[in-house]
């Protein structure tokens, strides 16, 4: 099973940056929630700040925000602490 340390962090490319503004976007205000993925998601973060957690607790911790693009693995298992109000654009494999 995938843990946060599969998680893809990395600033994104100037291609990606644009082809992501073709996705659709969400957003979120502060807020702690759980959240299994189903599929792989990408999404590049528009605005604010989160930390992922897995879920059950091990310790680990990823965070990310403004201008990263973010890969989250399939069957990851994790509590998303949204430190500040995020919006992303998001696509789902």
């Amino acid at each position: 099973m995938p843990t946060v340390q599969d998680i893809t962090v990395r600033k994104a490319t100037e291609q990606e940056s644009v082809s992501c503004k073709n996705w659709p976007t969400w957003s979120c205000e502060t807020s702690e929630f759980e959240w299994e993925y189903t599929q792989t998601e990408k999404c590049l973060i528009i605005d604010g700040s989160v930390e992922v957690r897995d879920m059950p607790p091990s310790g680990e911790s990823v965070s990310f925000g403004k201008g990263d693009y973010v890969e989250l693995p399939t069957g990851l298992k994790c509590i998303w602490n949204v430190k500040q109000p995020v919006r992303k654009h998001y696509d789902f494999e």
